[in-house]
């Protein structure tokens, strides 16, 4: 099933042998696997003591790594202990940690770590990482991490990357510095073409699913700020219709929930043809109505617009699903009480679910009806905030995104209803 190391990612493995040792860039570029392949002869041969490995949480460090160990060493060498905050690898057992917050410095305190393997290490909070490191006191220990890129700003940029005392760079050359500052640290640049084993079909629809910045980062492995339109993809002679097509399934609804803001709904549905259609939408601006709604008259304005809402000939639609903004907590209590079915709170991964529906308009998998006046309207205009960007942080620019934010909830939420429809695996886990 795995294919010799071959290029960068068998030098990369050559080279690692500094305190610390990052492979960055690309997706599906090997860099995963060849830091995976360090990892696991550093278990049986680096020093004695406690080891750790991280993950953004313990669900995406099993997803993107551990299960990829028990593909490659077997479910005997390789026992996820899930619950116990443990895996146990060729008989050595290793602490297990999740680090999307703050708080998880905490899981970290007053161990005494002999090596550690940090898996999306820029989703970490910085504090964490500076934890990490003065834990790593045992006589020998190395850290080993693996990331997509961020902004040029992001911490993990400025202040080690940027320092590493060897880089072998995205174009192949290999450049060590004699700077007497320079961090004990070797840094491994991937691009997408640095995999020589992916098939050419498969490399051609992960380039053409990547739209704007999410194609410098995680194709071309740039660390680049994110600026301009984020949907650059959407175009509307291609993506807007005039009639929905035949629907064999309503898949999702995405709700945005605002008071004094615009309250926003989406109806998503599956056509006959594979493809997705954002077919309706509910939309209340207090400001032009002149009139703000409790959560029951929402619940009860949302029903109505499903119940009225006519397709081929057939009147009401019962949707698979109703994600709701996150935050809206009394607002999915109204609808569960009012017998609304499938009410679930959003995913709300920012950043993952803008890559989720700018996938969708890569591949040319979603079209919005006309009369989605108030999502129409937003998309253009939808853009990145560049002076959050400076700062290092990734965001959308909070103005005229409540058409949108609904969009990005259904379709992100619902990603495995619709990975499917996909014609290649475009949706790959950030690894």
């Amino acid at each position: 099933m795995f294919k010799p190391l071959a290029g960068k990612s068998l030098r990369s493995v050559q080279l690692a042998a500094a305190a610390g040792n990052l492979w960055e860039g690309a997706v599906r570029s090997g860099k995963t696997i060849g830091s995976i392949m360090v990892w696991l002869k550093y278990i049986r041969t680096g020093p004695p003591g406690a080891l750790l490995m991280v993950g953004k949480t313990e669900r995406t460090l099993k997803r993107n790594v551990i299960d990829v160990i028990v593909q490659m060493v077997g479910n005997k060498r390789c026992v996820f202990r899930a619950g116990a905050g443990e895996v146990v690898i060729f008989g050595r057992t290793i602490y297990v940690a999740g680090a999307n917050d703050e708080k998880a410095v905490d899981k970290i305190k007053g161990l005494t770590l002999a090596g550690a393997y940090c898996d999306e290490l820029t989703t970490y909070p910085h504090t964490f990482f500076q934890m990490l490191e003065t834990r790593l006191s045992v006589e020998g220990a190395q850290w080993f991490a693996t990331t997509n890129p961020e902004g040029p700003n992001h911490w993990l940029k400025k202040e080690y990357l940027d320092r590493a005392r060897l880089h072998l760079r995205r174009d192949g050359t290999l450049v060590e510095t004699q700077d007497p500052e320079a961090l004990d640290l070797h840094r491994f640049s991937f691009v997408l073409d640095d995999n020589p084993t992916l098939p050419e079909r498969y490399v051609a629809g992960l380039k053409r699913s990547h739209q704007g910045l999410f194609f410098r980062r995680y194709i071309l492995g740039e660390w680049c700020l994110a600026e301009g339109v984020i949907f650059d993809g959407f175009d509307e002679a291609r993506h807007v219709i005039d009639i929905v097509p035949e629907i064999s399934r309503w898949m999702a609804v995405g709700v945005d929930y605002g008071t004094v803001n615009p309250f926003a709904a989406l109806l998503i549905g599956i056509g006959a043809d594979n493809r997705m259609y954002v077919a309706s939408e509910y939309r209340h601006d207090s400001r032009i109505a002149r009139r703000q709604l409790t959560d029951a008259q929402y619940s009860v304005g949302v029903r109505r617009w499903l119940s009225q809402y006519e397709h081929r000939g057939q009147k009401g639609v019962v949707p698979s699903w109703v994600f709701v903004d996150p935050s809206a907590a009394s607002f999915m209590t109204q609808l569960w009480s009012d017998g609304m079915p499938g009410v679930a709170k959003a995913d709300n991964d920012v950043k993952d679910g803008l890559r989720s529906v700018g996938t969708a308009f890569g591949e040319d998998i979603l079209s919005i009806h006309r009369s989605c006046s108030g999502l129409l309207t937003e998309l253009p205009a939808y853009v990145w905030d560049e002076k959050a960007a400076k700062k290092g942080i990734d965001q959308p620019l909070k103005v005229d995104d409540h058409s949108v934010d609904g969009l990005r909830y259904g379709l992100h939420s619902s990603v495995n209803e619709w990975r499917h429809l996909l014609p290649t695996t475009a949706l790959e886990v950030a690894a």
